[in-house]
């Protein structure tokens, strides 16, 4: 990750300078949140996709670094209301918006974020862009109620897992590489190819986070957050798919009514590793990874393809 930042050390700076910009406000307790949220920044991966799919196909411009602001205003706001929605009170290590100002300000924030975001793109008539991304959090929104519906029936499958996590978390990544490539040479066949990278990184990288809930000798112990919150993420829908009737009812039943209770999340997080849920998400998760890879392979080679494989390959290696 390091060796991608300074490939794109420039870039970024361009880019924190558009985002500061695009999210200053005059309302005091607005600044104020703002500058708390630059200052929790994160790892900054969808801007850098940004970054990268523009310099593979043309130069970074003025609608790029706009892209890449937009789409982390875009991904900012989803993660302020994700917080509300969770009830969390944690966000990168740091309180979250919610936790310091309450939910309804955390709300009402989210949305300055969206609406920044739009004005940010209908004033410089990025409008292609903006339907990229529109799109993307249209996707995310379904998918967020598709889980929640899922997880009261626990009847999620495979296929609508996959549904899920293409609309929650690839959407958005497949829409950074795209409307990166988009703005760098206009071509539509481009943007098409990146897309479809990001979406398959994208699977890849929710997969990954998915892991974590187990724990791995890198992490230290699993968390069970996932099963708290009642998401039922691949592990655990491979093994119910191959556990016994008994065991299939008793792991529905824990996770319906007793999802708080840290013996009964550790008997599902042993049960999981005892049915190989786990080697069989991980396999899943690097056959998406050589899927991207592998449609990146048309792409002419450069120092930037060279940082993009690096950024797919860290998806699936980073320790959080």
């Amino acid at each position: 990750m390091d060796n991608i930042k300074s490939f794109l050390s420039n870039d970024l700076i361009m880019f924190e300078a558009n985002f500061n910009d695009a999210v200053h406000s005059k309302v005091a307790l607005l600044d104020k949140i703002m500058k708390y949220i630059v200052k929790s920044k994160g790892k900054r991966v969808r801007p850098m996709l940004v970054l990268l799919s523009a310099k593979l196909f043309g130069e970074v411009s003025d609608t790029t670094y706009r892209a890449a602001s937009l789409i982390e205003l875009l991904h900012t706001a989803t993660l302020v209301h994700d917080d509300v929605v969770d009830d969390a009170n944690k966000r990168r290590g740091l309180f979250s918006i919610n936790a310091l100002w309450k939910n309804k300000i955390a709300v009402l924030v989210g949305d300055y974020l969206l609406s920044k975001g739009l004005l940010l793109s209908i004033r410089n008539k990025d409008f292609e862009i903006l339907e990229i991304l529109s799109t993307a959090v249209s996707l995310m929104s379904e998918g967020e109620l598709i889980q929640i519906e899922k997880a009261r029936k626990l009847d999620i499958t495979e296929e609508v897992y996959y549904d899920i996590i293409s609309r929650k978390t690839a959407s958005l990544l497949a829409s950074s590489c795209s409307a990166g490539a988009f703005s760098a040479n206009g071509k539509q066949e481009e943007a098409d190819l990146m897309e479809k990278v990001g979406e398959k990184m994208g699977i890849a990288f929710q997969i990954k986070d998915d892991l974590f809930d187990y724990g791995t000798k890198k992490i230290g112990k699993p968390t069970g957050n996932d099963i708290k919150e009642k998401k039922m993420t691949l592990p655990l829908i491979y093994t119910l798919q191959k556990c016994d009737a008994i065991t299939k009812r008793k792991i529905k039943r824990i996770f319906k009514n007793e999802n708080k209770n840290k013996e009964k999340i550790n008997y599902i997080i042993e049960t999981v590793k005892e049915h190989k849920g786990i080697e069989y998400a991980h396999d899943a998760m690097l056959k998406y990874r050589d899927e991207a890879l592998n449609l990146l392979q048309s792409v002419n080679d450069s120092e930037a393809k060279k940082h993009f494989i690096d950024l797919i390959n860290y998806t699936v290696e980073r320790e959080y």
